[in-house]
């Protein structure tokens, strides 16, 4: 009992600094089927657009002269935020990468004078959705540091941007990145299929162990708080069918992250943490199709990406949703040609 006190405290205490909320967790089937869902909890609306990018796209981190620079390797489709940072995406090789709140980061400083290259934190998901095909590739090429992940506040808030990385690819491999007093920390490991926002990564791979010895169908963590979240993610991922039909995979998975999600309408002013869901995605790395739900339209709808041109040169592709755009269903036809946004820099 005391131990049990000492772990509900503890908790309570990382709980509290968190600033805001989303969930992330990753489903493995029979032959090969992966799929990435998350949620994306914000207090306040949150403007997003679905974009498809092709390969071969210059691009600049954003952060001045010493901006690192990049050509795109492969084509992806991403969920913006309010068009000026990358949040969410599947690439064409299968690799899904999404960011999510983590209050606990602190990034290394960046100089602008100094010679190592800088890129903008609403530019970092985009950067391993071009330039890598798997999670190995991302984490060997990431490990030592290569630049600076640059970070800023919000638009129009006094709340300065704090992410973590998670990523996945189509062979189930997963890694999450973290930025802890200054220095990059990779969790690399194919069982890492769940993250939510604080406590740091280390300590949600503790709770999840305590977890582990309690039965779920005797007693799950039901509140909106994230690491609640984490243990009914980890445990429903687990617990849901194992097959080979894409159609109930995906409604499997998509059910797992709604049952993570805060209902409409909730928020609380003494608890930062709780933030109303605003959308959900689930990937599917194996068929290389990315669907969508937006709380405030009553269906879900998808992505295929292997049916876009992303030969270099081609056009990038905008799918509009923040005038309120009621989808279902497959609607490749419903993306406009748009010149790409421009990230957010400093």
């Amino acid at each position: 009992m005391k131990y049990l006190f000492s772990f509900v405290f503890v908790a309570f205490l990382f709980i509290q600094k968190e600033a805001l909320a989303c969930t992330r967790v990753v489903y493995k089937g029979p032959n090969g089927m992966v799929l990435t869902a998350r949620s994306m909890d914000w207090k306040d609306e949150i403007s997003a657009n679905l974009w498809v990018f092709p390969r071969g796209i210059a691009r600049t981190g954003e952060v001045g002269p010493q901006s690192l620079k990049w050509t795109s390797k492969y084509g992806s489709v991403i969920s913006s935020a309010w068009d000026i940072a990358t949040v969410d995406g599947l690439n064409e090789k299968g690799l899904v990468a999404n960011v999510l709140w983590l209050v606990e980061s602190s990034y290394p400083k960046f100089e602008p004078e100094g010679k190592k290259k800088g890129i903008s934190i609403s530019a970092w998901a985009q950067y391993v959705l071009d330039n890598f095909g798997s999670v190995k590739e991302a984490v060997t090429a990431l490990k030592d540091e290569p630049f600076v992940v640059v970070s800023d506040y919000v638009p129009g808030t006094k709340k300065f941007t704090t992410l973590h990385l998670s990523i996945s690819d189509a062979a189930g491999d997963n890694a999450i990145f973290e930025y802890i007093n200054g220095k990059l920390v990779i969790h690399h490991d194919a069982a890492y299929t769940v993250m939510t926002n604080s406590p740091i990564f280390d300590e949600q791979l503790a709770l999840d162990k305590y977890w582990a010895g309690i039965p779920g169908t005797i007693m799950l963590p039901g509140t909106n708080r994230a690491a609640d979240r984490f243990v009914r993610a980890s445990y429903y991922i687990k617990a849901i069918p194992q097959t080979e039909d894409v159609r109930v995979a995906v409604a499997s998975v998509f059910s797992v992250i709604r049952n993570c999600s805060v209902p409409f309408g909730i928020s609380s002013e003494t608890e930062p943490n709780i933030s109303s869901t605003r959308w959900r995605s689930v990937a599917d790395q194996k068929n290389k199709v990315y669907y969508f739900e937006n709380v405030l339209t009553p269906g879900t709808f998808w992505v295929d990406l292997n049916k876009f041109d992303l030969k270099e040169g081609a056009k990038s592709m905008k799918l509009t949703l923040s005038k309120g755009v009621a989808l279902n269903g497959l609607s490749n036809p419903d993306f406009k040609a748009a010149e790409p946004f421009k990230f957010l820099g400093i």
